[in-house]
């Protein structure tokens, strides 16, 4: 891979992951001044996950098509950021769920497009991945922060012209980046569904969408989580932050991480990490060592998890088959999963509060591990 491919790359992951860094953990507050209720942030916040449902096989078969993976990003996009705008139009709920669903439709095509073009590019050395994905982080890191200070000085409508502005940088990136042809396979001429049906694919994507039902409390109500416990904004946000560099460490040693154990060790630890993480952070939150704590395990809930699937996934799907592999895996694992998790948690944390709703996120990182560990062969 050259320097300008890679920096483009990591330019790429930097702002997309900026702009959920941006979306993910203060949206639910701006939804929230705006008068919606937990049942309302909860389908609202789930709507990115549900679209994810359908809509990457749709972009997944053009780019596999066409051979065009950038191409594909660059026009979807477009669509989404023109999508998004109808956010200043007003603050009623048909209006969000209608700009929200619209928005992440046409952006749901970038991530597993730009994954497959990454490893693509790649070729044979996946293991440096993570120096790539790193930026990303990174890019996460910035933008948590510097919003939860802007939200503590300004009105949460300020979130809206700061989601804008890093989808437009999003945008202009996607016209650099490379694209990178699919590399032929003996496996071209079997289906896509005839990949996905094998009982390790099956595994992978079921204990990925148990892994995304476990973040949908985090992912939703986090932030209004720790504000109901007295935490400020900018706090919420350097919290967010921390679980993010811990995130960064685990992406730049997981190369020494493959050598000295398995992906499905890998998994399967991460797993059991991500449970007791989701319980501290639902008991433990008037704990500000706990918060703490439970924060670092992010690297494990979702750093070194998302990289070792990602990894299989790429093993699994290969040929003509990479672009769709990962729109599949995206839709089937964090559409799926994550729907379920945004919609249950808005339910829960009104019927049941924030601790037990942690503690079922926890009960599905333990589910998630009893099916690596039944399911996902060894190697």
């Amino acid at each position: 891979m050259s320097r300008s491919i890679h920096l483009n790359l990591s330019a790429f992951y930097f702002f997309y992951f900026a702009y959920l860094g941006a979306f993910a953990p203060f949206f639910a507050l701006y939804l929230n001044s705006v008068g919606m209720g937990a049942v309302e942030i909860g389908m609202l916040m789930a709507l990115p996950q549900l679209t994810r449902i359908l809509a990457p096989h749709l972009w997944g078969w053009l780019a596999d098509r066409s051979g065009q993976r950038m191409r594909v990003v660059r026009w979807s996009g477009t669509l989404g950021t023109l999508a998004f705008l109808g956010v200043f139009g007003g603050e009623s709920f048909a209006l969000l769920c209608t700009v929200l669903f619209a928005m992440t439709f046409f952006w749901s095509a970038a991530l597993p497009l730009v994954e497959a073009t990454t490893l693509s590019q790649l070729g044979d050395e996946t293991a440096r991945y993570g120096r790539i994905r790193v930026w990303g982080s990174v890019g996460f890191i910035a933008a948590v922060v510097a919003v939860g200070y802007l939200l503590d000085l300004t009105s949460p409508r300020a979130l809206l012209w700061v989601i804008a502005a890093l989808m437009a940088c999003m945008l202009l990136l996607s016209c650099v980046v490379a694209d990178a042809p699919a590399v032929p396979h003996p496996g071209d001429d079997r289906s896509v569904w005839q990949v996905v049906r094998r009982p390790e694919v099956i595994a992978i994507i079921a204990a990925s969408a148990l892994v995304a039902m476990a973040h949908g409390p985090y992912y939703t109500f986090y932030t209004i989580h720790l504000v109901d416990y007295g935490y400020s904004k900018s706090f919420a946000g350097w919290l967010w932050a921390l679980g993010v560099v811990c995130e960064i460490g685990i992406f730049v040693w997981m190369s020494r991480l493959y050598k000295a154990y398995t992906m499905r060790q890998i998994l399967i630890a991460s797993t059991l990490l991500a449970a007791l993480r989701f319980v501290v952070i639902g008991w433990g939150a008037d704990s500000m060592v706990l918060l703490l704590a439970a924060q670092t395990l992010h690297a494990a809930s979702f750093g070194a998890f998302h990289a070792a699937a990602i990894g299989v996934v790429h093993r699994l799907f290969r040929g003509r088959h990479q672009a769709r592999g990962q729109a599949i895996y995206g839709s089937l694992a964090y559409g799926i999963g994550g729907t379920i998790g945004g919609l249950a948690s808005g339910y829960a944390w009104g019927g049941l509060g924030a601790e037990l709703t942690f503690t079922l996120g926890g009960a599905c990182a333990l589910a998630a591990a009893a099916v690596l560990w039944r399911w996902l062969r060894p190697g």
